[in-house]
């Protein structure tokens, strides 16, 4: 039997994504999301409008997104309602997030330099995508403060001890563990399931 239900949010079990930007004055921004998916070579973006990181993507045209593992939730939550933008939105300020101006010391990570575009990468990241911006649009109603980022991946980095042994390009699903947001908490990925005949084919 099914029931029918109006949820407030639907993630239903989607990547966390650290996304990393340049602010206006050339430093970095490290910003959790976990509205992302991919098609090739081609990542698709969902980020409210009213956020310092849509700001910066829409002035700076490039990212890196990188891809925790589950072994980084912790480092993902210290960047819990903080922003970069001084000062802080009321409205932001009311749900009680913080300035921080250093998100990659105030998770713990370590900012490295990207080889194409200018944002930093996360080191400790097992995955982590370059980017430019492709394009932008709206989603939903003017009063949802939502857009679709559709950005092209230009460099891929992946740790070494994710890659599958017989085939160099391939990264081992046994091996990724991504971290998962599933209704706002975080989990993990389990053992397969059931093999795939798609993937017998590619």
């Amino acid at each position: 039997m099914h029931t029918v239900i109006d949820p407030k949010i639907l993630y239903l079990g989607t990547p966390v994504v650290l996304i990393s930007t340049l602010n206006l004055d050339g430093s970095a921004n490290l910003a959790p999301m976990s509205s992302a998916w991919w098609l090739d070579l081609t990542g698709v973006l969902g980020l409210g409008t009213r956020s310092y990181t849509f700001a910066n993507l829409r002035r700076e045209r490039e990212c890196v997104l990188n891809l925790p593992s589950v072994d980084l939730a912790a480092a993902v939550d210290r960047l819990a309602l903080t922003t970069g933008a001084n000062p802080v939105l009321a409205w932001k300020a009311a749900m009680g997030y913080r300035y921080v101006r250093d998100k990659f010391r105030e998770a713990g990570l370590t900012a490295v330099a990207s080889e194409v575009v200018r944002p930093p990468r996360a080191l400790e990241c097992p995955i982590q995508l370059e980017a430019s911006v492709r394009a932008i649009y709206s989603v939903g109603d003017a009063t949802d403060f939502s857009a679709c980022v559709e950005v092209k991946i230009v460099r891929v980095h992946v740790a070494e001890e994710l890659l599958d042994s017989e085939f160099r390009h391939h990264i081992s699903p046994d091996r990724w563990r991504p971290l998962i947001m599933n209704f706002l908490s975080f989990y993990g990925l389990g053992e397969q399931v059931h093999p795939s005949r798609l993937a017998e084919v590619f």
